[in-house]
């Protein structure tokens, strides 16, 4: 685990500078969102609808827009992530708009030394399962947070659009769709802001389909759906075309870009 921790903390250190970064993007655009624009996108809204009245988890909750979003809609919520700046900034807008979420900073993969109670939902969502080595204790710790009959949503990239190196002019496959080796990257700017002058030094690990199915079941979680979609709601890959619905589709929609897995505790 030494060397995975090593990987972590250089994680961190560039999550602390997107933060800054981040809150001022055009983005996350924080001047409408604390005026009451949701961040939520279309697919997370449709798969746990009316959240009113029950507990959820966020994991890797970023500065917290989409808990305090779950939250403005009457959800009990609790939100994790590594980045401290990032649970900080999330705290301080907790309070200025006069919410009841708690946050906590944490390797998600030690969330359940964190977090004791356990939730109707876990919800994470958007380029999450690339920064974990593994996905068996992130299954594991996602079924001890579920309540018996809880559910566990996770909106993410698609694993095939890993595959390519984006740092290149022409996107071209690089990396192996089950990639066991950690992959590091070294780029100025960062997705919120390709003209940041910040540095993102990040190490990340491709895991296909296969892998998170079976990290959720043998955990003992029933996956009640598995969707594939060819459009994403964010504009972060190259060359990307916004539709007439404001979602981003590849120019020949050749490959999915984003799955949704709802998955149940017995």
């Amino acid at each position: 685990m030494d060397k995975n921790q090593s990987f972590f903390e250089t994680n961190k250190s560039t999550w602390n500078d997107k933060v800054k970064v981040h809150a001022k993007s055009e983005m996350y655009d924080m001047e409408a969102f604390k005026k009451g624009k949701s961040s939520l996108m279309p697919y997370e809204l449709e798969a746990l609808g009316d959240v009113s009245g029950k507990s959820l988890l966020h994991l890797q909750c970023h500065f917290g827009q989409d808990t305090l979003s779950w939250s403005r809609m009457g959800a009990k919520c609790t939100g994790v992530d590594l980045s401290d700046d990032g649970i900080k900034l999330a705290k301080e807008l907790n309070e200025e708009l006069k919410l009841d979420s708690k946050f906590i900073c944490c390797n998600v993969l030690d969330t359940s030394e964190y977090v004791k109670e356990q939730f109707d939902i876990v919800f994470t969502s958007y380029g999450v399962i690339g920064w974990l080595p593994d996905l068996k204790p992130w299954g594991k710790m996602i079924a001890e947070r579920l309540k018996p009959g809880g559910i566990f949503f996770i909106a993410e990239f698609h694993p095939v659009v890993w595959m390519f190196d984006y740092l290149q002019d022409d996107s071209i496959i690089k990396y192996g769709y089950m990639q066991d080796e950690v992959i590091y990257e070294e780029y100025e700017g960062t997705y919120a802001d390709e003209n940041s002058k910040m540095v993102s030094k990040e190490y990340g690990w491709n895991h296909g389909l296969g892998e998170v199915v079976s990290s959720l079941t043998e955990a003992g979680l029933h996956i009640e759906y598995l969707k594939e979609y060819d459009e994403s709601p964010y504009d972060v890959l190259p060359n990307l075309i916004k539709t007439d619905s404001g979602m981003y589709v590849t120019k020949d929609k050749l490959y999915p870009l984003i799955f949704c897995l709802g998955a149940r505790k017995k």
